[in-house]
């Protein structure tokens, strides 16, 4: 799929962009990481360094939107375009990749890390979208760009 005229927003994503949050720290672990018995876990999983993650990635909110807006979003894996009817409401219409091949009605939860926490309606550069259909979890590869489609592609009459 190729997208029509559209704004785009963000940048592609660098090998070096995959990697978790760095500090030297000495109370913390490797990679910004704090231990606890020898747990090693990745700074972006807990609720600080989640937080101070996402308050530096790109994205766009779901309530910045404009009635029936659509989004070209790809992610490593995937091309979606995902279709707000009525922004701040997350249901959505959803296509692209294995679990959307048609345009499908979804909820958009928001953007994480593949974790427990979740940044809620939210489209993010670097992080995982989620959608729930028919009570199943979908989460994406990681966002690569996201842009804004022009309302005069938008096939319609609205």
């Amino acid at each position: 799929m190729k997208p029509p005229s559209s704004w785009r927003v963000g940048h592609d994503m660098t090998r070096s962009e995959n990697r978790s949050f760095s500090t030297r720290d000495p109370g913390l672990g490797r990679r910004g990481t704090a231990r606890d018995s020898g747990v090693f876990v990745p700074r972006r999983c807990t609720l600080d360094g989640f937080s101070a993650e996402v308050s530096r990635a790109k994205g766009i909110s779901l309530a910045a939107l404009g009635p029936i807006t659509s989004l070209w979003v790809q992610t490593q894996n995937t091309v979606y375009e995902v279709t707000v009817p009525r922004p701040p409401s997350t249901r959505v219409f959803v296509r692209g990749g294995r679990f959307f091949p048609e345009t499908t009605e979804a909820s958009f939860g928001g953007s994480s890390f593949g974790g427990t926490c979740l940044k809620l309606g939210w489209f993010g550069i670097g992080l995982h979208l989620e959608f729930r259909r028919t009570g199943k979890l979908i989460v994406t590869s990681r966002v690569r760009s996201i842009e804004i489609l022009d309302s005069a592609s938008l096939a319609g009459p609205f």
